[in-house]
């Protein structure tokens, strides 16, 4: 139980973090040599200018196509990432000890709980690439040498770390859920004599009668 606890908080954390990383525009942040006081930030939807007095001022990006592809890419693995993690963490709900869905079917309750900390461990693979591809690209581009020194360069914005944690939480979540699933494999308890099918009740209601007929003919 303690382990699908920690393994479903750290999934949720996980996920409110991947769709944090999503949609805010810092994914890069770039400052202007020329003027300091303006600060650049790029996301996967827009470009927002910061400057000194607080005003922030920001623009969504421009045709889908027109983008690198490792944004649009990581735009497209970032929404199935969110997706994957929402269906695990419904899954993984539906499948702890604790809810009393599926209660009389551990196989199932079983079965829900493996198959979300499979998807949550998906949704962590979909949300650490496009983190780490944007992050590798971003570390190129600041150390070509084709380009100017005095060209400004792009570098780590909030939401790659966030994106990194986030990913990893919903591995690590997901890696604990599933193996709580394979855990109640082996710790089934058996079923209750309550439970038993008609036929064996009738099997023993008819061996007790035939009993109690031998006695009388003694």
């Amino acid at each position: 139980a303690k382990a699908q606890g920690g393994g479903m908080l750290l999934a949720l954390l996980g996920w409110i973090s991947s769709c944090v990383t999503t949609f805010v525009p810092l994914w890069k942040n770039l400052n202007l040599d020329l003027n300091e006081l303006e600060v650049w930030n790029m996301g996967l939807w827009q470009v927002c200018i910061t400057q000194e007095e607080g005003v922030v001022e920001c623009q969504a990006h421009g045709s889908f196509l027109a983008l690198p592809p490792e944004l649009r890419i990581s735009r497209l693995l970032m929404c199935l990432s969110n997706g994957l993690g929402l269906l695990g963490c419904l899954l993984t709900a539906l499948g702890l000890e604790g809810w009393r869905t599926c209660e009389d079917k551990p196989g199932r309750k079983r079965r829900l709980l493996l198959g979300g900390g499979v998807t949550l461990g998906m949704a962590g693979i979909t949300t650490l690439v496009p983190v780490s591809w944007v992050a590798y690209n971003t570390v190129l581009d600041f150390w070509d040498e084709t380009v100017p020194d005095i060209v400004p360069r792009w570098e780590f914005g909030e939401a790659t770390f966030l994106g990194w944690f986030a990913g990893a939480f919903l591995a690590a979540g997901g890696l604990l859920l599933a193996c709580s699933a394979r855990s109640m494999t082996t710790a089934m308890p058996l079923a209750p004599a309550c439970h038993r099918a008609p036929a064996a009740r009738g099997l023993a209601g008819g061996h007790h009668l035939h009993s109690k007929n031998a006695d009388l003919v003694i």
